[in-house]
C-alpha cells in the first residue's frame, strides 16, 4: 500500500473528476459504470457520501455509498484500471467502515456481479455472501450473471 495516497471528502462537484476513472473502471459489455447524472442525483439524498483517492492531484479511485437509520449500501467503488492492486480499493472501503461508524451503522451490504475481481478484495475484508439474484445482470452480448449480496457487520 502506498503512504502518499489520501482518501478525500468528494460532492456534488467532483462528479465531473470521477467520471474518467467511472469509465475507465468498469468494463462497458457489462453496463456497470453510471452516468454523471445518476451521481449527481443520488448526491443530493442525505446519508449519501463520495470519496475519492489521490495522490498528489491525481484522482486513483473513489467510493459512493449511503445510509439509511443504521444500514449502509456501498454503492460503487472504482479505482483506475493502472492502479490497481495497489490498496486503493482497501482503502476506500475502510473509509466507509469509518464513516458508517461515525453514523452508527451497524453494517454495510453491497451487490456485485458473479465473476468480478473485486470478491476477492471484498471477502479479505470480512464481507460475507447473504444472497444472490440469479441471472440478474445481463451483459452486452446477451450473457447473464448473478448478482451477490454481500454484507459485514460493523
Amino acid at each position: 500500500m502506498t503512504p502518499d495516497i489520501h482518501i478525500i471528502a468528494g460532492d456534488f462537484h467532483s462528479v465531473d473528476r470521477i467520471m474518467p476513472v467511472m469509465q475507465n473502471a468498469f468494463d462497458p459489455a457489462f453496463g456497470e459504470a453510471w452516468t454523471a447524472e445518476q451521481c449527481r442525483g443520488l448526491l443530493c439524498l442525505p446519508g449519501t457520501m463520495l470519496r475519492l483517492a489521490v495522490k498528489d492531484s491525481t484522482l486513483l479511485g473513489f467510493v459512493l455509498a449511503r445510509y439509511v437509520l443504521d444500514e449502509a449500501e456501498l454503492l460503487l467503488i472504482a479505482t483506475d484500471t493502472g492502479q490497481r492492486r495497489q490498496g486503493i480499493g482497501k482503502l476506500l472501503v475502510k473509509s466507509v467502515v469509518d464513516w458508517c461508524q461515525e453514523n452508527s451503522v451497524k453494517k454495510v451490504i453491497l451487490e456485485v456481479r458473479s465473476g468480478n475481481g473485486a470478491l476477492e478484495l471484498y471477502t479479505k475484508l470480512g464481507f460475507t455472501q447473504i444472497g444472490k439474484r440469479q441471472n440478474y445482470y445481463r451483459g452486452l452480448d446477451n450473457s447473464h450473471f448473478d448478482a451477490l449480496t454481500l454484507q459485514l457487520n460493523l
